[in-house]
Protein backbone atom coordinates (compact mmCIF):
# COMPACT_ATOMS: atom_id res chain seq x y z
CA UNK A 1 0.00 0.00 0.00
CA UNK A 2 1.63 3.44 -1.00
CA UNK A 3 0.79 6.55 0.58
CA UNK A 4 -1.41 9.23 -1.43
CA UNK A 5 0.94 12.33 -1.62
CA UNK A 6 0.64 15.07 0.64
CA UNK A 7 -1.34 18.33 -0.91
CA UNK A 8 1.30 20.86 -1.54
CA UNK A 9 4.34 18.55 -1.59
CA UNK A 10 6.94 18.01 -4.23
CA UNK A 11 7.77 14.32 -4.40
CA UNK A 12 11.69 13.78 -4.43
CA UNK A 13 12.44 10.74 -3.84
CA UNK A 14 10.26 7.07 -3.84
CA UNK A 15 12.12 3.86 -2.04
CA UNK A 16 11.28 0.78 -0.47
CA UNK A 17 10.47 0.41 3.13
CA UNK A 18 12.81 -1.23 5.51
CA UNK A 19 10.76 -4.46 5.93
CA UNK A 20 9.85 -4.76 2.03
CA UNK A 21 6.40 -4.00 2.15
CA UNK A 22 5.94 -1.06 0.35
CA UNK A 23 7.51 2.36 -0.34
CA UNK A 24 7.99 5.50 1.57
CA UNK A 25 7.97 8.83 -0.04
CA UNK A 26 10.56 11.87 1.29
CA UNK A 27 8.78 15.34 0.67
CA UNK A 28 9.41 18.42 0.46
CA UNK A 29 7.17 21.74 1.43
CA UNK A 30 6.60 23.62 -1.52
CA UNK A 31 7.25 27.26 -1.10
CA UNK A 32 4.79 29.27 -0.09
CA UNK A 33 2.37 31.92 -2.19
CA UNK A 34 3.52 34.66 -2.61
CA UNK A 35 1.63 37.69 -1.44
CA UNK A 36 1.75 40.93 -2.87
CA UNK A 37 4.38 42.33 -0.89
CA UNK A 38 2.88 46.13 -2.32
CA UNK A 39 -0.57 45.57 -0.97
CA UNK A 40 0.37 47.95 1.98
CA UNK A 41 1.48 50.43 -0.48
CA UNK A 42 -1.38 50.96 -1.90
CA UNK A 43 -4.05 51.31 0.96
CA UNK A 44 -0.76 54.83 1.62
CA UNK A 45 -1.95 55.76 -1.90
CA UNK A 46 -5.25 57.70 -1.13
CA UNK A 47 -3.19 59.51 1.81
CA UNK A 48 -0.50 59.92 -0.12
CA UNK A 49 -2.25 61.61 -3.12
CA UNK A 50 -3.84 64.21 -0.90
CA UNK A 51 -0.91 65.18 0.75
CA UNK A 52 0.60 66.14 -2.64
CA UNK A 53 -2.55 67.62 -3.62
CA UNK A 54 -3.28 69.38 -0.84
CA UNK A 55 0.17 70.24 0.96
CA UNK A 56 3.53 69.45 -0.96
CA UNK A 57 1.93 71.35 -4.59
CA UNK A 58 0.82 74.17 -3.04
CA UNK A 59 4.30 74.42 -1.12
CA UNK A 60 6.13 74.37 -4.21
CA UNK A 61 3.52 76.77 -6.06
CA UNK A 62 4.13 79.72 -3.11
CA UNK A 63 7.91 79.14 -3.52
CA UNK A 64 8.02 79.42 -7.02
CA UNK A 65 5.48 82.20 -6.75
CA UNK A 66 8.18 83.69 -4.34
CA UNK A 67 10.95 83.57 -6.75
CA UNK A 68 8.91 85.80 -9.11
CA UNK A 69 7.56 89.19 -10.13
CA UNK A 70 5.06 90.86 -12.02
CA UNK A 71 6.99 92.96 -14.87
CA UNK A 72 4.92 96.12 -15.90
CA UNK A 73 4.99 97.38 -19.50
CA UNK A 74 3.76 101.58 -19.92
CA UNK A 75 1.20 102.22 -17.94
CA UNK A 76 0.20 98.77 -17.75
CA UNK A 77 -2.88 98.03 -20.23
CA UNK A 78 -3.43 95.78 -22.96
CA UNK A 79 -2.02 92.43 -23.84
CA UNK A 80 1.52 91.46 -22.64
CA UNK A 81 1.50 95.27 -20.41
CA UNK A 82 1.88 92.98 -17.39
CA UNK A 83 4.29 89.85 -17.66
CA UNK A 84 5.62 87.60 -14.90
CA UNK A 85 9.67 87.62 -14.82
CA UNK A 86 11.88 85.54 -12.68
CA UNK A 87 12.96 87.60 -9.45
CA UNK A 88 15.07 85.20 -7.40
CA UNK A 89 15.96 86.08 -4.19
CA UNK A 90 14.71 89.88 -4.41
CA UNK A 91 10.55 89.36 -2.87
CA UNK A 92 12.86 87.36 0.53
CA UNK A 93 15.23 90.83 0.45
CA UNK A 94 12.01 92.85 0.45
CA UNK A 95 10.67 90.50 3.21
CA UNK A 96 13.80 90.72 5.60
CA UNK A 97 14.01 94.90 4.93
CA UNK A 98 9.65 95.10 5.41
CA UNK A 99 10.21 97.12 9.26
CA UNK A 100 5.82 96.09 9.05
CA UNK A 101 6.27 92.74 8.93
CA UNK A 102 9.19 92.46 11.78
CA UNK A 103 6.78 94.78 13.53
CA UNK A 104 4.14 91.91 13.01
CA UNK A 105 6.46 89.18 14.05
CA UNK A 106 7.28 91.49 17.48
CA UNK A 107 3.84 91.96 18.10
CA UNK A 108 3.53 88.21 17.90
CA UNK A 109 5.98 87.13 20.23
CA UNK A 110 4.31 89.55 22.65
CA UNK A 111 0.81 88.25 22.59
CA UNK A 112 2.84 84.73 22.80
CA UNK A 113 4.62 85.45 25.99
CA UNK A 114 0.97 86.11 27.76
CA UNK A 115 -0.40 83.50 26.23
CA UNK A 116 1.88 80.35 26.39
CA UNK A 117 2.53 80.47 29.88
CA UNK A 118 -0.61 81.28 31.16
CA UNK A 119 -2.42 78.55 28.82
CA UNK A 120 0.25 75.72 29.75
CA UNK A 121 0.12 77.10 33.84
CA UNK A 122 -3.79 76.78 33.84
CA UNK A 123 -4.15 73.62 32.20
CA UNK A 124 -1.42 72.15 34.21
CA UNK A 125 -3.43 73.28 37.04
CA UNK A 126 -7.09 72.08 36.20
CA UNK A 127 -5.28 68.49 35.26
CA UNK A 128 -3.26 68.01 38.37
CA UNK A 129 -7.25 69.39 40.41
CA UNK A 130 -8.57 66.88 38.57
CA UNK A 131 -6.60 63.56 38.94
CA UNK A 132 -6.51 63.74 42.82
CA UNK A 133 -8.55 61.45 44.61
CA UNK A 134 -10.85 64.37 46.23
CA UNK A 135 -11.62 65.44 43.28
CA UNK A 136 -15.61 65.72 42.75
CA UNK A 137 -17.71 65.77 39.42
CA UNK A 138 -14.19 65.29 37.78
CA UNK A 139 -16.36 64.26 34.21
CA UNK A 140 -18.51 66.97 34.11
CA UNK A 141 -15.40 69.28 35.34
CA UNK A 142 -13.58 67.74 31.87
CA UNK A 143 -16.24 68.63 30.14
CA UNK A 144 -16.51 72.04 30.77
CA UNK A 145 -12.85 73.12 30.60
CA UNK A 146 -12.85 71.29 27.32
CA UNK A 147 -15.89 72.63 25.98
CA UNK A 148 -14.82 76.40 24.57
CA UNK A 149 -12.39 74.42 22.34
CA UNK A 150 -15.09 72.76 20.70
CA UNK A 151 -16.37 76.47 20.13
CA UNK A 152 -15.04 77.50 16.49
CA UNK A 153 -12.31 80.39 16.21
CA UNK A 154 -14.13 82.75 14.63
CA UNK A 155 -17.10 82.49 16.49
CA UNK A 156 -15.46 82.88 19.85
CA UNK A 157 -13.67 85.68 18.26
CA UNK A 158 -16.87 87.68 17.72
CA UNK A 159 -18.39 86.91 20.68
CA UNK A 160 -15.68 88.10 22.90
CA UNK A 161 -15.55 91.13 20.84
CA UNK A 162 -19.08 92.22 21.43
CA UNK A 163 -18.16 91.34 25.09
CA UNK A 164 -15.47 94.34 24.76
CA UNK A 165 -18.00 96.33 23.16
CA UNK A 166 -19.06 99.48 25.92
CA UNK A 167 -22.37 99.76 24.63
CA UNK A 168 -23.09 96.07 24.31
CA UNK A 169 -21.06 94.22 27.19
CA UNK A 170 -22.97 93.27 30.36
CA UNK A 171 -19.45 94.00 32.02
CA UNK A 172 -19.07 97.57 31.43
CA UNK A 173 -23.15 97.83 32.72
CA UNK A 174 -21.31 96.46 36.11
CA UNK A 175 -18.25 98.53 36.06
CA UNK A 176 -20.53 101.87 35.48
CA UNK A 177 -22.94 100.78 38.34
CA UNK A 178 -20.14 100.37 40.95
CA UNK A 179 -18.46 103.29 39.84
CA UNK A 180 -15.24 101.08 39.02
CA UNK A 181 -13.05 102.48 36.01
CA UNK A 182 -13.54 100.76 32.46
CA UNK A 183 -11.17 100.02 30.31
CA UNK A 184 -10.60 100.30 26.45
CA UNK A 185 -10.03 97.37 25.80
CA UNK A 186 -9.04 98.07 22.28
CA UNK A 187 -6.47 100.12 22.42
CA UNK A 188 -2.78 100.06 22.58
CA UNK A 189 -1.44 97.47 24.90
CA UNK A 190 -5.24 96.41 25.90
CA UNK A 191 -4.88 95.01 22.69
CA UNK A 192 -2.55 91.68 23.92
CA UNK A 193 -4.63 91.28 27.15
CA UNK A 194 -7.79 91.08 24.59
CA UNK A 195 -6.67 88.14 22.18
CA UNK A 196 -4.20 86.44 24.79
CA UNK A 197 -7.55 85.89 26.78
CA UNK A 198 -9.59 84.96 23.91
CA UNK A 199 -6.71 82.47 23.10
CA UNK A 200 -6.66 80.84 26.63
CA UNK A 201 -10.24 80.72 27.20
CA UNK A 202 -10.08 78.16 24.35
CA UNK A 203 -6.84 76.61 24.14
CA UNK A 204 -6.94 76.02 28.12
CA UNK A 205 -8.77 72.57 27.53
CA UNK A 206 -7.36 71.07 24.83
CA UNK A 207 -3.78 71.28 26.42
CA UNK A 208 -5.77 70.41 29.83
CA UNK A 209 -6.76 66.80 28.30
CA UNK A 210 -3.34 65.91 26.96
CA UNK A 211 -1.72 66.31 30.48
CA UNK A 212 -4.45 64.99 32.21
CA UNK A 213 -4.44 61.67 29.72
CA UNK A 214 -0.71 61.98 30.74
CA UNK A 215 -1.66 61.36 34.70
CA UNK A 216 -4.15 59.16 34.24
CA UNK A 217 -1.36 56.63 32.46
CA UNK A 218 0.92 56.61 35.62
CA UNK A 219 0.49 53.59 37.91
CA UNK A 220 -1.13 54.12 41.25
CA UNK A 221 0.79 52.28 42.41
CA UNK A 222 3.70 55.06 42.40
CA UNK A 223 1.69 57.11 44.86
CA UNK A 224 0.51 54.65 47.57
CA UNK A 225 4.50 54.44 47.97
CA UNK A 226 4.56 57.96 48.09
CA UNK A 227 2.15 58.42 50.51
CA UNK A 228 3.06 55.42 52.82
CA UNK A 229 6.47 57.72 53.03
CA UNK A 230 4.53 60.63 54.55
CA UNK A 231 4.24 62.11 50.92
CA UNK A 232 1.29 64.61 50.51
CA UNK A 233 -0.57 65.55 47.09
CA UNK A 234 1.24 68.58 46.59
CA UNK A 235 4.80 66.70 47.00
CA UNK A 236 3.50 64.26 44.68
CA UNK A 237 2.19 66.71 42.27
CA UNK A 238 5.68 68.29 42.37
CA UNK A 239 8.14 65.69 42.51
CA UNK A 240 6.31 62.86 40.15
CA UNK A 241 3.34 63.90 38.30
CA UNK A 242 5.21 67.21 36.97
CA UNK A 243 8.58 65.35 35.89
CA UNK A 244 6.76 62.42 34.56
CA UNK A 245 4.37 64.44 32.34
CA UNK A 246 6.76 66.80 31.10
CA UNK A 247 7.17 65.12 27.60
CA UNK A 248 3.15 66.55 27.32
CA UNK A 249 4.10 69.68 28.76
CA UNK A 250 7.08 70.18 26.01
CA UNK A 251 4.26 68.80 23.10
CA UNK A 252 1.91 70.95 23.81
CA UNK A 253 4.33 73.93 24.42
CA UNK A 254 5.35 73.50 20.75
CA UNK A 255 1.80 73.60 19.41
CA UNK A 256 1.70 76.66 21.57
CA UNK A 257 4.47 78.49 19.96
CA UNK A 258 3.23 77.71 16.02
CA UNK A 259 0.05 78.56 17.25
CA UNK A 260 1.10 82.01 18.08
CA UNK A 261 3.19 82.44 14.85
CA UNK A 262 0.08 82.00 13.23
CA UNK A 263 -2.34 83.79 15.34
CA UNK A 264 -4.48 85.28 12.81
CA UNK A 265 -8.86 84.77 13.42
CA UNK A 266 -8.79 86.70 16.56
CA UNK A 267 -7.39 90.07 15.25
CA UNK A 268 -8.95 89.43 12.04
CA UNK A 269 -12.23 88.83 13.62
CA UNK A 270 -12.07 92.07 15.65
CA UNK A 271 -10.36 94.36 13.19
CA UNK A 272 -13.57 95.84 11.80
CA UNK A 273 -15.08 96.36 15.71
CA UNK A 274 -11.97 98.70 16.09
CA UNK A 275 -9.98 101.43 14.27
CA UNK A 276 -6.83 100.97 16.42
CA UNK A 277 -5.92 98.04 14.62
CA UNK A 278 -3.47 97.71 11.77
CA UNK A 279 -4.18 95.32 8.87
CA UNK A 280 -0.44 93.66 9.81
CA UNK A 281 -1.12 93.11 13.34
CA UNK A 282 0.42 89.38 13.00
CA UNK A 283 2.32 87.96 10.67
CA UNK A 284 -0.47 86.11 8.81
CA UNK A 285 -2.73 88.91 8.89
CA UNK A 286 0.45 91.01 6.92
CA UNK A 287 0.17 88.07 4.30
CA UNK A 288 -3.14 88.56 3.99
CA UNK A 289 -3.07 92.13 3.74
CA UNK A 290 -0.06 92.22 0.99
CA UNK A 291 -1.79 89.17 -0.89
CA UNK A 292 -5.58 90.30 -1.04
CA UNK A 293 -5.42 94.16 -0.46
CA UNK A 294 -1.93 95.00 -2.12
CA UNK A 295 -2.37 92.88 -5.15
CA UNK A 296 1.38 91.49 -4.11
CA UNK A 297 0.72 87.47 -4.44
CA UNK A 298 4.39 87.07 -4.71
CA UNK A 299 5.28 88.74 -2.25
CA UNK A 300 2.84 87.48 -0.11
CA UNK A 301 4.24 83.87 -1.06
CA UNK A 302 7.86 85.11 -0.23
CA UNK A 303 6.74 86.48 3.31
CA UNK A 304 4.86 83.08 4.02
CA UNK A 305 8.15 80.88 3.28
CA UNK A 306 9.89 82.87 5.29
CA UNK A 307 7.30 82.90 8.08
CA UNK A 308 7.31 78.48 7.83
CA UNK A 309 11.23 78.21 8.16
CA UNK A 310 11.39 80.57 10.94
CA UNK A 311 8.69 78.43 12.42
CA UNK A 312 10.90 75.48 11.73
CA UNK A 313 13.64 76.40 12.85
CA UNK A 314 12.06 78.09 15.85
CA UNK A 315 10.49 74.44 16.90
CA UNK A 316 13.60 72.31 15.63
CA UNK A 317 16.30 73.98 17.73
CA UNK A 318 13.69 74.24 21.04
CA UNK A 319 12.72 70.98 20.60
CA UNK A 320 16.70 69.62 20.61
CA UNK A 321 17.03 72.19 23.82
CA UNK A 322 14.41 70.09 24.96
CA UNK A 323 15.89 66.90 24.40
CA UNK A 324 19.09 67.76 25.24
CA UNK A 325 18.36 68.46 29.03
CA UNK A 326 15.68 65.19 29.17
CA UNK A 327 18.55 63.12 28.25
CA UNK A 328 20.45 64.93 31.17
CA UNK A 329 17.65 64.20 33.38
CA UNK A 330 17.71 60.97 32.97
CA UNK A 331 22.07 60.45 32.94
Amino acid sequence: MTSAPLKGADLTEVGPLADGTGTAQSVRPSRPRRRGRSAPYWFLVPTLTLFAAFTVVPIGYAIWLSLHKVQVKGIGLGKGARQQVWNGIGNYTDVLNDSEFGHSVLRAFGYGLIVIPTMLGLALLFALMLDTPKARSAPFARLMIFLPYAVPGIIAALMWGFLYLPDVSPFYYLLDKFGLPQPDLFDGGNLYLSFANIAVWGGTGFNMIVIYTALRAIPQDIYEAARIDGASDLKIALRIKIPIVMPSLVLTFFFSVIATLQVFTEPMALKPLTNGLPSSWSPLMAIYDKAFLQSDIYGASATAVVLALATFVLSFTLLRISDRYTREDRA
